[in-house]
């Protein structure tokens, strides 16, 4: 199993979720519970970099007036040192999102804060000196780990990705090394620099294949699968999430429901049917949190009831959380969340009932897709793709499909579905043809043999012209010397 991991306790980037949820216009109730949670986290843990980050009056990112003030131009020392910067900042989604004075700003509070970290500072400062000079090297790397732990936990995000280096620098055993590169990875989560994230995650993975314990594979898996999710790569994401859902231990990370979420979205969109049935439809680990499937969902001619109809809640019931400390902490605090909707979706998909299918990802888009940081800003591409997904399942079965038949089918208008599909056949994403005139949508099967045969033509082409501009450039060289 290897050692226990460190590091794990800070960032809290369920701190992260909740400044996402003031600044991007979240039900009021939501608001309102996000904004006391992060005014209780900047003062138990004395957070003054990074309630100034948030709140200062000019250099704030939730003050819109701020942003738009004379004195909040940027000097040249200010772009100066955004460019000198580690990690940039995207904990907000949109200024445009941010209305009015989401956090207050208290100068007295910010003060008292600073007062607090000064004071702890110099204790950790002194505590390293003193092992310098009485203790070993094993003191003095606690005391550089506690200073790293330190920033990571007040929100200065450079200065504690220095403090990390400085740790990784000095530090033997391969484990520490990898938890030592895991935080840093959640830093650059907290603060959503995808491009730091990556170079990381690139990083721990040579830490993990030069020999890795198990644990901290397992880990790494669920690290990359939700770096991944937050680029679009959901094809490589999802089989990363869905391994991690049996072994899962990152709680650090994310909760357990969260990655079940993820794991599922990722799982709908981008495996093949086969592989759906087994590792989304039929898997248990989902099925526990999901549901069993067993109900039924309602057909097309019952489609007018379903707005009466009431769903069968599915909320968050842990099971690999249980004998843990750190997971029933994680249980305890976690809210129930409605999986209605996803299971609808799962479910509508794999029967083929498209109507109920369009509902539930509405559903879905708006309880899941809006309200979480990581897939906020892919909600239009997800329910496209999806929607994209649902029309091939449907012509892959016909020959021939009558368009209002196919617009009954999914529960929207003819016109919608004509203009639907004609980005998808213009953009070579749907192999079909519609015919307005005679009201029908034609498939096209693509020919393999033709088209890799056109292929060959086609890069054989290519070679000659690349081979008739290397023989010119031989010849030109050629009378030169002589």
């Amino acid at each position: 199993m290897g050692s226990e991991p460190q590091f794990s306790k800070y960032p809290n980037l369920a701190l992260a979720q909740n400044i996402f949820n003031i600044a991007n216009n979240s039900p009021r109730q939501t608001q309102q519970s996000s904004l006391k949670y992060i005014q209780d986290a900047i003062k138990d843990h004395k957070m003054a970099p990074l309630y100034r980050h948030l709140a200062h009056p000019t250099e704030g990112i939730l003050n819109v007036k701020g942003e738009g003030s004379a004195s909040a131009v940027p000097t040249p020392t200010t772009q100066r040192n955004r460019r000198a910067s580690l990690v940039s900042s995207n904990l907000v989604p949109s200024k445009r999102n941010v209305s009015g004075e989401v956090l207050p700003w208290d100068e007295k509070l910010y003060d008292d804060l600073k007062t607090e970290n000064d004071k702890e500072l110099e204790e950790i400062q002194k505590e390293e000196e003193q092992a310098q000079e009485t203790a070993g090297e094993t003191e003095v790397q606690a005391a550089r780990s506690k200073r790293a732990e330190f920033w990571a936990r007040v929100g200065d995000k450079d200065k504690a990705i220095e403090s990390y280096e400085a740790v990784f620098e000095k530090t033997g055993p391969l484990g520490a090394k990898i938890d030592t590169v895991l935080a840093i990875i959640r830093i650059g989560l907290f603060f959503n620099d995808k491009v730091f994230v990556k170079k990381q995650v690139d990083r721990a993975n040579i830490l993990v294949e030069s020999g890795g314990d198990w644990d901290r594979r397992n880990r790494l898996k669920a690290y990359k699968g939700l770096h991944l999710l937050t680029v679009r790569s959901y094809n490589t994401a999802a089989p990363l999430l869905l391994d991690s859902l049996s072994t899962f231990t990152s709680y650090e990370l994310c909760s357990y429901s969260a990655l079940v979420m993820y794991a599922v979205l990722a799982g709908t969109m981008a495996l093949k049917r086969t592989e759906f049935k087994t590792k989304v439809v039929d898997a248990p680990e989902i099925k526990a949190i999901l549901g069993s499937g067993d109900e039924k969902v309602p057909k097309d001619e019952e489609m007018e009831d379903i707005s009466t109809a009431t769903p069968e809640k599915a909320t968050v019931v842990n099971l690999t959380t249980l004998g843990t400390g750190q997971g029933m902490e994680s249980a305890e605090s976690e809210a129930p969340i409605d999986f209605s909707s996803l299971a609808s979706l799962v479910r509508s998909l794999y029967e083929g009932n498209y109507r109920a299918f369009f509902l539930a990802l509405a559903t879905v888009e708006e309880t899941f897709l809006l309200q979480d940081r990581y897939l906020f800003e892919h909600k239009v591409w997800f329910v496209r793709e999806m929607r994209l997904r649902g029309y091939q399942q449907l012509l892959q079965s016909y020959r021939v499909v009558g368009l209002k038949a196919m617009a009954d089918a999914f529960g929207i208008s003819v016109d919608l579905l004509d203009r639907d599909l004609a980005k998808f056949i213009a953009g070579g994403r749907v192999s079909c043809t519609i015919d307005r005139v005679q009201g029908i949508i034609e498939t096209t099967r693509p020919d393999d043999k033709n088209k890799q045969y056109a292929d060959v033509v086609k890069q054989g082409d290519a070679l000659i012209t690349k081979l008739q501009k290397y023989g010119q450039n031989v010849r030109l060289r050629g009378s030169e010397r002589t």
